[in-house]
């Protein structure tokens, strides 16, 4: 497969987690969910795959990455709901933004 999947996972105490993989959104969600992925989800079980984005480019799916783990949580949820004309207005300068 060319390219790679930016994808938000719901955790099992509210937060938000954003990553990327070459496979699909699905898969790695498996692995989420089996704690074969250490690190922030794995005492966070169970995920919910909340929002995926295939990108045609590695590079721009890991652009995309890092600036989504940037956003604040409001941003996030705007995303996940495919609210795209909201993201201008959630843009916030200068704060602290949400988890990654």
């Amino acid at each position: 497969m060319d390219g790679a999947w930016v994808y938000i996972l719901g955790c099992s105490d509210g937060s938000y987690y954003t990553g990327l993989t070459r496979r699909s959104p699905e898969e790695r969600l498996a692995e989420h969910q089996a704690g074969l992925v250490d690190g922030y989800t794995h005492r966070l079980r169970p995920v919910t795959l909340l929002y995926a984005e295939h990108f045609p480019r590695l590079l721009d799916a890991m652009a995309a990455e890092q600036q989504i783990k940037g956003w604040s949580r409001a941003k996030k949820e705007a995303l996940i709901a495919r609210r795209h004309d909201l993201l201008p207005g959630l843009s916030r300068r200068g704060s602290r933004e949400g988890d990654g």
